[in-house]
């Protein structure tokens, strides 16, 4: 067999599924420090980065025979994905991870000009799907600047309905902007780099 390095990810792949180490420790070599970077860079902790290493490329090898990889490198790219927020929803507690994730995520799509505008959809779709009632106070609150006692007025309601209102429309916003959109973000970006 010829250098391993010199083969295509087409050939590495079929060299993988026979099972053929000198391949599996290639496509490691070739892929290991870009896929590490962007784990790295969205979990920010350099352990955990390594063990989504570690687990993605023992996972390639022990179902090397039963995956269809028809691109490798968007195949490890998306198995990153799904690693990357396993971890992150087994850690669910780590508050410090969320700061720095919505830091980013914040910087990110204020660059990009693309994803701000995906964004601003992604709002409007969850403020178009907010119960009635909720939609009617919120978009008074933001979009006509009124007051929670002038919509209050305005609708015939008491002030705390109007908050309590206001206050469900916010959390259902904040659940659909939920990790797995920030983390989608974050590896568009790194791929789009």
């Amino acid at each position: 067999m010829m250098s391993c390095d010199l083969l295509s990810d087409a050939e590495l792949i079929t060299a993988l599924k026979k099972g053929e180490e000198q391949a599996f420790g290639e496509i490691y070599d070739r892929y290991w420090k870009e896929l590490y970077r962007k784990a790295n860079n969205i979990l920010q902790d350099p352990e955990a980065a390594d063990d989504v290493l570690q687990d993605l490329f023992l996972r390639l090898w022990q179902r090397r025979t039963e995956v269809d990889i028809l691109a490798l490198k968007p195949y490890l790219h998306q198995a990153l994905r799904f690693s990357v927020l396993k971890v992150i929803r087994k850690h669910k507690t780590d508050q410090q991870f969320y700061e720095r994730l919505a830091d980013v995520t914040t910087e990110i799509i204020a660059e990009n000009p693309l994803l701000f505008k995906e964004q601003q959809h992604l709002i409007q779709d969850l403020i178009n799907n907010l119960p009635d009632e909720c939609k009617e106070a919120f978009l008074l609150s933001r979009e006509e600047e009124m007051t929670y006692k002038e919509i209050a007025s305005y609708l015939s309601i008491s002030q705390k309905t109007v908050e309590k209102r206001i206050s469900k429309s916010l959390k259902a916003i904040r659940a659909g902007l939920n990790v797995e959109t920030c983390i989608t973000i974050l590896l568009w970006c790194e791929f789009h780099q």
